[in-house]
């Protein structure tokens, strides 16, 4: 694995919306998170494709590849971090000069929902590590949880360091409201807990490489080029995979077509185990039928764990999971992911 220098002091960090940009509703949520951003002592380079939404981007395609790429091949910058994700980052994949990019110096992508999208190209076509963790527009001075606040301290990490995080004590059920409360921390009401699925499996530890994502994008993703689980492992042939998805919008039947998706590619077949976030999305009108028997459908029988109700995904706060970063999972009375930058 490539893995960015880490981030200190001085450290810049360019903001760009590659997928869906900031009203102006939104603004002073915005300039909070980017000041918050400063206190932590970064540089900030701020993008043109940023303070505007229309027709779920931030700006033309072209102009938002344009920017990206300045910004990944500017060896002065250390970290990209989109806003937030959006719908339809995937139009940049093909305007993106890979090419030029396996020459750049390796940069942070930092985010999640859509901006996995580029996290998961980046780490299987360049070999570079990539973050999902909070987003940007979820920072702010009050916001004090901490995975949220252990985001960059993770991110100081030298090359053969390690990390440990454990399961946040509450998570936000409720999204927040950055229009009304700019300024406004999680509205942590709902208790945590991890759960493990009743597959068979009872496996107190595993480990492997770290990939996944979005699975309202990585069901359509995988097998190309940007999502190429067989690549991956190809590039780390004596090592399992871990696999870990969140849900965006997907209803229970959606989301076990999207999982069946990747079943049926074989690519369970690989894996030490799989990571599952908290669903956030409302039964099916027409049926009583949950995420959780979707789960226990495509899962139930397997020879390696699921772990579902992770903090991983919408319903914050998030994990800060490294693809490609080497993680040891630990299950049980006390669940825990240690992850190695090796």
């Amino acid at each position: 694995m490539k893995y960015p220098k880490p981030l200190k002091a001085g450290s810049k960090i360019a903001i760009t919306a590659f997928s869906a940009g900031v009203p102006a509703a939104m603004h002073a949520r915005l300039d909070n998170a980017l000041d918050y951003l400063a206190q932590q002592g970064f540089e900030l380079v701020v993008g043109e494709c940023l303070r505007a939404n229309h027709n779920y981007v931030s700006a033309d395609v072209k102009i938002r590849a344009n920017e990206l790429m300045g910004y990944l091949l500017d060896d002065t910058i250390d970290a990209v971090m989109p806003p937030w994700g959006g719908a339809i980052a995937m139009d940049l994949l093909t305007l993106l000069n890979w090419e030029k990019l396996a020459h750049a110096q390796p940069k942070w992508l930092i985010g999640f929902s859509d901006v996995s999208t580029l996290l998961s190209a980046v780490t299987c076509k360049l070999g570079w590590a990539s973050v999902h963790a909070t987003n940007l527009m979820q920072l702010n001075a009050h916001q004090q949880d901490v995975l949220t606040v252990g985001l960059f301290d993770h991110l100081r990490c030298v090359p053969n360091d390690s990390f440990t995080q454990f399961p946040s004590t509450h998570f936000e059920a409720e999204s927040l409201n950055f229009v009304d409360f700019p300024d406004v921390g999680f509205n942590l009401s709902g208790r945590t807990q991890w759960r493990i699925l009743v597959n068979g499996n009872d496996r107190q530890q595993f480990s492997g490489r770290l990939l996944g994502g979005c699975l309202d994008i990585h069901m359509l993703l995988a097998g190309t080029e940007y999502f190429d689980l067989d690549a991956f492992s190809q590039a780390h042939p004596d090592e399992s995979i871990i696999l870990y998805f969140e849900n965006g919008e997907m209803p229970p039947a959606a989301y076990y077509r999207a999982l069946q998706s990747i079943e049926l590619r074989g690519w369970f077949s690989k894996v030490a185990g799989v990571l599952i976030g908290r669903n956030p999305e409302p039964l099916a009108k027409d049926s009583d039928w949950t995420h959780l028997d979707a789960l226990q459908k495509v899962f139930t029988g397997c020879d390696f764990p699921v772990l579902y109700d992770v903090d991983i995904g919408h319903q914050a706060p998030n994990l800060t999971l490294i693809n490609g970063a080497y993680a040891e999972v630990t299950v049980g009375d006390t669940f825990s992911i240690t992850q190695t930058l090796i």
